[in-house]
């Protein structure tokens, strides 16, 4: 679509998480007029609660691994961007399978992800033991290993995806908050007044959706859900730890991270019982892993987070006069996709028919 067509006003991108700033740097360097607005800090929704891992291996889901192997080109060329190289450290990542069903799945949906430039294969449970020595005597039939999951850096990478659309010529506005859009005009009323945009991006995270839903696009995050991240000191043995990688116990959801001497823990939402969510992260934790029996954990961080039911992100444009496009949903691996993100924001808003099967991102009645 001709940008001569367009009302006046700048493009508007609202959420100044990893996604929104991706967007906002992407239609900035694109030469696009931008301004990016957010309701607090830079990097403070669902960005300030991750594990830091970047992978591209997303079980069952190639069309979110795709994204993932665009993405980790991107970040391993993030010094021409941002003007420093993103922290990339391989820890590789493990899904570990006790049920046949399991098993089967993960066959199934090897040819999908190696189609999607997904590194990945089916090894047997010695191996996988081999490859995460904690582990304990839980039922164990086969695992998944892809080599390329790093540890980065969120906050870095917040902080590059700003500079380089500030490069760029956005301007980012935070303490900003969008009350409301009228889609048909777009004006928005923001914390600063009313503005006027040509188009509006809507990468607001857990706030998304009734945003979304002014402008006739329905996004099922339902309320925002605050993520919680744990850390497990070293075993009260006091052996340290060996290196293991980024592993998932697909039956529980306990995922696991090497964390300095100790190890980073997450299992799910913690809902309102707190308590005893973590009650029942120790339990599973100590059960897969035995030599962390009686190890001290504790809060992590803390972030709210956007979640939608297939967790495969939403990413679309409704068209009109003043343009609403969308990403939301990231389901906490918005880290993982947020370059391919901004990417496909851009060539969506220019009109360009986009590298990635986006048809199977947008918001559908099927998804809904």
């Amino acid at each position: 679509m001709s940008r001569a067509r367009r009302p006046d006003g700048p493009a508007v991108v609202i959420g100044g998480g990893v996604v929104g700033l991706s967007a906002a740097c992407h239609l900035a360097e694109a030469g696009v007029r931008t301004v990016l607005l957010e309701r607090d800090g830079l990097g403070s929704g669902a960005s300030r609660a991750t594990a830091d891992v970047v992978r591209t291996y997303f079980p069952g889901n190639p069309v979110s691994s795709a994204m993932a192997v665009r993405s980790l080109a991107a970040y391993r060329a993030f010094a021409g961007r941002a003007g420093s190289p993103v922290p990339l450290r391989r820890v590789g990542y493990l899904v570990l399978f006790s049920e046949p069903e399991q098993v089967a799945a993960c066959e199934a949906d090897l040819p999908a992800q190696r189609a999607a430039g997904v590194e990945v294969e089916l090894i047997g449970a010695d191996e996988a033991r081999r490859h995460n020595p904690l582990l304990g005597d839980v039922p164990l039939l086969a695992a998944a290993w892809a080599p390329d999951a790093y540890v980065s850096d969120t906050a870095a990478i917040v902080a590059g995806f700003a500079e380089a659309a500030r490069r760029a010529g956005a301007e980012l506005r935070t303490g900003c908050p969008v009350k409301a859009i009228d889609i048909g005009t777009g004006r928005l009323d923001t914390g600063d007044g009313l503005l006027a945009a040509h188009a509006v991006v809507c990468a607001a995270g857990a706030w998304s959706a009734p945003l979304a839903r002014s402008a006739g696009v329905e996004l099922p995050l339902g309320d925002p859900v605050e993520q919680e991240l744990l850390e497990c000191g070293r075993p009260p043995s006091g052996t340290p730890l060996p290196d293991v990688p980024m592993t998932l116990h697909a039956v529980s959801g306990l995922l696991v991270r090497k964390r300095g001497d100790g190890l980073l823990v997450g299992m799910g939402y913690p809902g309102l019982d707190r308590d005893g969510w973590r009650a029942r992260v120790r339990e599973r934790l100590a059960e897969v892993y035995p030599a962390l029996a009686g190890a001290e954990v504790r809060t992590a961080f803390t972030g709210v987070r956007d979640a939608s039911p297939d967790r495969t992100e939403f990413i679309g444009r409704l068209p009109g006069a003043v343009p609403f496009l969308y990403a939301a949903g990231f389901s906490g691996h918005g880290l993982c996709t947020a370059p391919a993100a901004g990417e496909l924001v851009r060539d969506l808003y220019f009109g360009r028919t986009p590298d990635v099967d986006a048809g199977r991102l947008a918001a559908s009645p099927e998804r809904v």
